[in-house]
């Protein structure tokens, strides 16, 4: 089992100053006023896009037509504000200041120095927006970073539990009928595939439909009804796979319509090729014994179709190790020796691994706890 240590990206801290920040930006809108903010910024935006749009067409002795513009446009802008605007001396100072024959560059620069007191008003606008969207963002962090700590929680709480397996139980009294079992369901498959008909064969892997725990991957309609009607379905599979290499001068002495048979078995020589004993044998460590038992009834169903009695009888001790009393104990120690390395016996050892599992249990509650206390925006 591999280790999934990360480190935290995220704290409460981190939280706590992302509303904070909100809550500053949003008592800086309030000293303006909502309404005053919003009025102030469309001013504002409205001046500094004319100052925008004239920079150049308006200074020095470019164009006439559009200085004149300009200033009649400005002047609109500033005499159509409310009075009661804030920062309306602003917007006064800076027509103040263009009001002249000839406008440079360091005119427009100087227009916007003197709104500054309105960008200020527009700025507190925009820092709530981007105050919000940080704290959005933050929480998503938390959120992500609680995934996280469930993960590792839970890779941890295995790795104790696996850590109080006996792994000095003798599990060769699993292993060994199991693996036996998989030997000699192994030879008999392969031999029935050597020996039986290719239709025979495709016809078992299709009756294993009824036994979903038996895991073949049902032959294509097309190699099954081809097989089933044509004299080379009486071939035995490894026979028909080595007509699919032969060239079609070759292979029309062995099939009646060689073209038929390039077009079906060719498509499905992958397939054919890899049907093996795979889907019968018992993996290892095994399953729980709920889920073997009942796997190896139905292994033993199938088996019986294609083995003699002896390769049937080891389906059946497979069975019945699921019924021993410390069938479970057995298992759990197979499971924690297959899963867990050296460094983690040694983590395990050193208590490491709960050292990490309450850190991140507190870690946990702390975000957790921190985010259920913050009313989402």
């Amino acid at each position: 089992m591999a280790d999934a240590t990360s480190g935290s990206s995220v704290s409460v801290d981190d939280l706590e100053a992302a509303r904070e920040r909100l809550r500053q930006a949003e008592a800086a809108v309030d000293d303006y006023g909502e309404d005053e903010a919003k009025r102030v910024t469309e001013a504002y935006d409205a001046a500094t896009d004319l100052l925008s749009e004239y920079v150049e067409s308006a200074t020095g002795t470019g164009d006439f037509a559009a200085y004149v513009e300009f200033e009649e446009r400005f002047v609109s802008l500033v005499e159509g504000l409310p009075d009661d605007l804030p920062t309306r001396e602003a917007f006064e100072e800076a027509n103040e200041l263009l009001d002249r024959r000839r406008l440079s560059e360091k005119h427009f620069e100087q227009a916007r120095n003197v709104l500054a007191p309105a960008r200020e008003a527009a700025e507190t606008l925009d820092e709530r927006a981007a105050a919000r969207e940080h704290l959005r963002e933050t929480r998503r962090t938390v959120r992500r970073r609680l995934s996280t700590l469930d993960d590792e929680i839970q890779a941890r709480e295995r790795l104790v539990d696996l850590g109080s397996a006996d792994l000095d139980a003798p599990t060769e009294e699993l292993r060994e009928p199991i693996e036996a079992y998989n030997d000699a369901v192994t030879d008999a498959f392969d031999r029935y595939r050597r020996e039986a008909s290719a239709r025979d064969l495709l016809g078992l892997v299709s009756a294993t439909d009824a036994y979903p725990l038996v895991d073949y991957e049902a032959p294509p309609a097309s190699i099954r009804a081809y097989l089933d009607e044509a004299a080379v379905g009486t071939e035995p599979l490894p026979t028909v796979l080595d007509y699919a290499g032969y060239s079609r001068s070759k292979l029309t002495h062995y099939v009646d319509d060689s073209d038929r048979f390039r077009q079906t078995v060719g498509t499905n020589e992958t397939y054919l090729s890899r049907l093996d004993a795979t889907p019968l044998t018992v993996g290892w460590p095994p399953s729980v014994a709920g889920r073997l038992r009942r796997r190896a009834e139905e292994l033993v169903a199938v088996v019986a179709r294609f083995a003699d009695e002896s390769v049937v009888a080891r389906a059946r001790t497979v069975r019945d190790l699921t019924f021993r009393a410390d069938y479970d104990h057995l298992r759990r120690a197979a499971v924690a020796r297959d899963e867990l390395t050296d460094a983690e016996r040694d983590r395990l050892a050193s208590g490491a691994v709960e050292a990490e599992l309450s850190d991140r249990r507190a870690e946990r509650e702390r975000l957790r706890a921190a985010l259920d206390a913050d009313a989402p925006e």
